[in-house]
């Protein structure tokens, strides 16, 4: 049966083909962009069983055109070598629940990407041709959100996944109404290729406009996203400057995508993406917030925050950190390190997309790093810092620590030449005062007007005073720090072990948050060597 292939029969093994177009045999990450490997070679034939009968796929994978010569796919995903291990238990219990029912129901979007390049999901996007109310009467705890954009949010256990309909999807947006514009229908398709087309033309860029039936093992390229994964090239569905004055949230998703999969823009995205940088400002701060964690915590971090200057947007979204920049004399395509990218580099060592972080942490390091950039300090001090953080308090404990600390640290200006620190008492106050100047650098970036003030020596940059961190969030940062000024908590057991979890870190956990900022600084102060393990106390 076909629940099987997706449920039962997860675990079983599949003889290695030749794929029908592409092979995606090896993404090799060398530097900042990733090759996809291609094989072009003609192999057996995959049916997909419609309204008329059989519609077979051509040698070539290939099943028609629309009017811009787009080749529609149609692609084994055992050729692909896409493995359904990677798809998550709650996603496969709603793709089931809905096929039992006797729906069509597909993976769309982002999720089929990562599927073909073989990495872990962020999340799972699902269509059907259910609509949203027999989506709501298939699962017990399900509701119908959004206005403009109707969704059904499955919960599964802790989790929810969000289901979307073909009967909904798209319907009467801005979008669907310009695509006439670019598009018609093609002659002599099928009724459930034209659905399936009709939706893909919704999705932002053709990488991310794939969808794939688990059942009949298919994957549906009608957008061209194969031959871009295979260039590995972000491109939009549409034209790039219409597709980003419809939703310049687009802008920022497409950086994302880039810096994750360290793939490049058209050169039509790269003006775009310039021209209508300022565009940004006209999104929801909370959803600029959520943009940012999305790219800050889920392990592409430190790629984001290069493009992010590279195209002229970090003097828009972090003038602190673009004016930073700046000051180092960075050029715009410069591939040197700094300490902000360094940190950052190491975060994302430690995170994953399916392991992310809270963004308590991110904004942490932010302001950690402002405060060593308004005053430099002794690599002593900051050792003993990151000790009293990762301990809760335990300040005495982490002066002696950090004392015996003999690995070499690395050059970075924020850094003070060593100095002759022989009392503790000496060295307290310096961790004490440190950690105060990170408190007062996170009132300053809820501040407009000190944020529209970070780039004043740079007059040619855009003037940006966007604060995007609520008040609220600012002070559980502020109670990272707090521990280091007021001492332990009474009561409180200083977390030991190097081992991290996720789920506490994801959730804000005040000790895993803790824990993992500490080892992220002091691997950066003292970069590990393949014989040192990692810090621990």
């Amino acid at each position: 049966m076909a629940l099987a292939s997706l449920g039962l029969a997860l675990s079983s093994h599949h003889t290695i083909r030749l794929p029908l177009v592409f092979c995606v045999r090896k993404v090799r990450h060398s530097g900042s962009v990733a090759a996809v490997e291609s094989v072009v070679e003609p192999v057996s034939l995959v049916k997909e069983e419609s309204e008329g009968g059989h519609v077979p796929v051509t040698k070539h994978g290939v099943a028609g055109r629309d009017s811009k010569g787009h080749q529609w796919k149609k692609l084994s995903s055992e050729e692909l070598g896409i493995s359904t291990k990677l798809i998550s238990k709650p996603t496969k219990t709603v793709l089931n629940g809905l096929r039992r029912k006797g729906y069509e129901v597909y993976l769309v979007g982002g999720c089929v990407r990562d599927l073909i390049l073989q990495r872990t999901p962020k999340d799972f996007d699902v269509i059907t041709s259910a609509g949203l109310k027999e989506v709501r009467k298939t699962f017990s705890r399900c509701e119908i959100v959004g206005k403009r954009f109707p969704i059904c949010h499955v919960h599964v256990n802790d989790t929810i996944v969000e289901v979307s309909s073909f009967s909904t999807s798209g319907s009467g947006s801005k979008s669907s109404c310009k695509f006439g514009n670019y598009f018609s229908k093609p002659s002599g398709c099928n009724e459930r290729d034209y659905i399936r087309w009709r939706n893909c033309l919704q999705r932002d860029f053709t990488i991310n406009g794939l969808m794939y039936d688990p059942y009949t093992k298919i994957v549906f390229d009608y957008m061209g996203g194969m031959e871009d994964i295979r260039k590995a090239k972000v491109r939009t569905v549409i034209p790039a400057n219409v597709s980003f004055v419809d939703d310049c949230a687009r802008i920022l998703r497409a950086v994302r995508i880039a810096a994750r999969l360290r793939f490049r823009f058209t050169r039509e995205i790269a003006l775009s993406v310039r021209e209508l940088s300022s565009s940004v400002l006209r999104l929801d701060k909370g959803r600029i917030l959520m943009e940012m964690n999305y790219m800050l915590a889920f392990g592409s971090a430190e790629a984001f925050l290069r493009l992010l200057w590279r195209f002229g947007l970090l003097e828009i979204l972090l003038p602190i950190q673009a004016s930073y920049f700046a000051s180092q004399g960075f050029r715009r395509r410069d591939e040197r390190s700094n300490m902000l990218l360094s940190l950052f580099s190491n975060l994302d060592k430690l995170v994953a997309p399916n392991q992310p972080c809270h963004s308590s942490l991110w904004i942490a390091i932010l302001a950690f790093h402002k405060a060593l950039v308004d005053q430099p300090r002794d690599p002593l001090v900051i050792a003993a810092f990151s000790i009293t953080v990762h301990s809760g308090g335990s300040l005495f404990e982490a002066v002696e620590i950090a004392r015996r600390i003999s690995q070499p640290h690395d050059s970075f200006d924020e850094l003070l030449d060593p100095r002759d620190l022989d009392f503790n008492n000496a060295l307290i106050d310096h961790v004490v005062d440190l950690a105060a100047s990170v408190k007062t650098v996170l009132c300053k970036m809820t501040d407009p007007c000190y944020v529209s003030q970070a780039m004043s020596k740079y007059p040619q940059a855009p003037c940006s005073d966007l604060v995007f961190i609520p008040w609220a969030l600012s002070l559980r940062v502020s109670k990272i720090f707090e521990c280091v000024i007021r001492g332990m908590e009474r009561g409180s057991v200083p977390r030991r072990g190097k081992k991290i979890n996720y789920e506490s870190l994801a959730l804000g956990s005040l000790k895993e948050v803790r824990h993992v900022f500490a080892r992220i600084v002091v691997d950066t102060i003292y970069p590990p060597n393949p014989n040192r393990k990692h810090f621990s106390t």
